[in-house]
């Protein structure tokens, strides 16, 4: 009886935790390459930040980070004193939210309706045309907008064809289609890129939640606001809210490449901002004063993003 209640003494006996040391060791591959990693966006993320000290500064060259006089809030009051930072950040937000509103919808509807195609081959021919203006640089997308919607492009010759225009149209010479533009270059560009994420979100719902809801007599449509909508929506929350912090990342290649001086007043962005006054006119404070504001405003964004979606009954995904 003794040896017995020693065997299951020995049995139920906790088993020793393992050290801090220990684990270390044992993992000591990943946690090398995690040290390296940690190392890389320490230097390339965190340690350029401190050059933020120069939107605090009269900057000069000449003086450097440490003997640039300090002006503490100078360059801020100055940017939003300036009207053209303020028609700036009106045409960065607008477009921001309009590429958000758009180019996150589109690629949604296209993975949920590319799922729905039955053929295996015509699917996956659909997808690699999608997605492959993502591999495009914005010199050539932009080149093709240029050539599509010229005078003499693909555009007028169907608008005049078909008698909506009696004359070719400049789309570039009119500032209230740049918006449309830029918005349609980026659907364009990325929505099939963007769409690979909702697909592989769709492909990890449970087939039988389809089977059970076609024999309650669901039809298409139903099935997919019943099973494809709420089995991709923690997809969708993760998406929306990295997606929010970058409304202010409007873009500048395209606004930069499709502008003119017609439609000055509605394509510049911040990051154009920048590069004329911070960088071509030698004024490095205004345009660290700038980016600093872009990084605040997006922190914000994020932060009441999650915010809503945690009050909203979603999980805290920050």
């Amino acid at each position: 009886m003794a040896g017995k209640s020693a065997s299951a003494v020995a049995v139920i006996a906790p088993r020793q935790e393992k050290t801090f040391w220990q684990k270390i060791k044992e993992q000591k591959v990943l946690v090398l390459w995690a040290l390296i990693f940690f190392v890389f966006g320490f230097i390339f993320y965190y340690l350029p930040l401190g050059g933020w000290v120069i939107g605090f500064q009269d900057y000069k060259p000449k003086n450097g980070l440490f003997g640039s006089q300090f002006i503490g809030f100078d360059k801020f009051i100055q940017l939003f004193s300036d009207v053209t930072f303020l028609r700036t950040l009106r045409n960065t937000l607008c477009m921001g939210v309009l590429n958000l509103a758009f180019c996150f919808v589109t690629a949604i509807a296209f993975a949920i309706l590319l799922n729905e195609v039955k053929s295996n081959g015509g699917k996956k021919m659909v997808q690699t045309i999608s997605y492959l203006p993502h591999f495009l640089s914005w010199i050539i997308v932009t080149g093709i907008l240029h050539d599509m919607l010229s005078g003499s492009g693909i555009v007028n010759e169907i608008l005049v064809g078909l008698h909506i225009l009696d004359q070719p149209l400049n789309f570039f010479a009119y500032p209230q289609l740049f918006w449309g533009i830029v918005v349609f270059a980026n659907i364009w560009k990325e929505t099939g890129w963007n769409a690979i994420i909702y697909l592989a979100a769709i492909t990890a719902i449970d087939p039988s939640l389809y089977e059970a809801a076609q024999i309650d007599g669901a039809g298409r449509w139903s099935r997919i606001k019943a099973v494809t909508l709420p089995g991709i929506r923690p997809i969708i929350m993760i998406q929306l809210l990295m997606n929010v912090g970058n409304v202010l990342n409007a873009g500048f290649e395209v606004q930069y490449l499709l502008g003119n001086g017609l439609v000055q007043s509605v394509s510049q962005t911040i990051d154009i901002y920048v590069l004329k006054w911070g960088i071509s006119q030698g004024d490095y404070a205004i345009g660290t004063a700038a980016g600093i504001f872009k990084s605040v405003v997006s922190i914000i964004l994020i932060v009441a993003a999650n915010q809503i979606a945690k009050r909203s009954g979603e999980e805290r995904l920050f």
